[in-house]
């Protein structure tokens, strides 16, 4: 078996991720006509168009993993991020033609069988990388985590876009962050340090908490916790660091919104945390 172990411990957001889900349907039944129209953060993506990307993903999710139906890939030399936005557009123009309430139909059965999918898969099973975390294979647990952060982050676009509460109670937040930071040892891949070293990011706030990064012979490890003696420490809040992990504002920004001790090379570093698959400031 790969030793996985400097992800950081292992967690199992099958529950919040349904929970999620629920909550995002929910979301969708009480939006008026106009609201469908309104722009988000997303280049070009109105609030319907966020939502049927959603469908998106997952008609994809269930045909590739759960009935092994792989139709579309890269074509020659083309990224992996390039790739995944021009699938995502031509997906979100074709949905267009869906009316709000047959969507929000179709969310919700499909919302269904991935929620039942995930129950069948083995947790600790190494599957495919999640790519924000590293080249080579993950467990499935990482898997589900970066699912429940996007759709929680889709729905948070959605609600910012029409003024209405997201889910920021730390029962749902908490598992963003903490799926995010598993970012932190791909993050720091290329930062030279003696092994040992450590560097601590502390996030302020409802859901937060302490995480420490140590180097080791070959790779920087994650570990909840704080770190006797780190070689820097650096701290956002909450907002920050899911904003930041997700390119809604760029590091420079969340560094003016930061505090650093220690070596500052080291902090900025890890202010370049990308927690998405991201082509760049266009890219979704």
């Amino acid at each position: 078996m790969t030793d996985t172990s400097w992800l950081g411990p292992p967690v199992d957001l099958r529950p919040v991720f349904a929970e999620q889900q629920a909550a995002f349907i929910d979301l969708l039944r009480r939006l008026d006509g106009d609201e469908w129209d309104r722009p988000t953060v997303c280049p070009g993506w109105s609030v319907k168009d966020v939502a049927a990307h959603v469908l998106g993903d997952h008609v994809g999710r269930l045909s590739i993993h759960r009935d092994g139906f792989h139709a579309l890939h890269p074509r020659d030399g083309e990224a992996f991020p390039v790739f995944l936005d021009r699938i995502n557009d031509a997906w979100v123009d074709a949905a267009r033609r869906i009316s709000p309430p047959l969507l929000v139909e179709l969310l919700a059965a499909v919302a269904d069988q991935i929620i039942a999918f995930w129950r069948t898969v083995d947790l600790d099973a190494l599957g495919g990388p999640v790519r924000w975390a590293g080249p080579e294979p993950h467990p499935y647990w990482l898997d589900v985590a970066r699912e429940y952060t996007e759709f929680w982050t889709h729905q948070q676009q959605i609600c910012e876009a029409t003024g209405r509460p997201g889910l920021t109670d730390p029962h749902y937040v908490g598992p963003v962050i903490e799926t995010f930071l598993r970012g932190l040892p791909y993050t720091l891949r290329d930062v030279a340090a003696p092994q040992g070293t450590g560097f601590q990011l502390t996030v302020t706030g409802p859901g937060g908490g302490d995480w420490t990064c140590t180097r080791g012979p070959d790779r920087w490890r994650l570990r909840r916790g704080p770190h006797p003696r780190p070689a820097a420490r650096l701290e956002l809040d909450v907002d920050t660091t899911w904003r930041l992990c997700t390119r809604g504002i760029t590091p420079e920004q969340a560094a003016e919104r930061a505090r650093v001790d220690g070596d500052r090379r080291l902090a900025a570093a890890a202010l370049r945390i990308v927690s998405i698959i991201w082509s760049g400031p266009a890219g979704r």
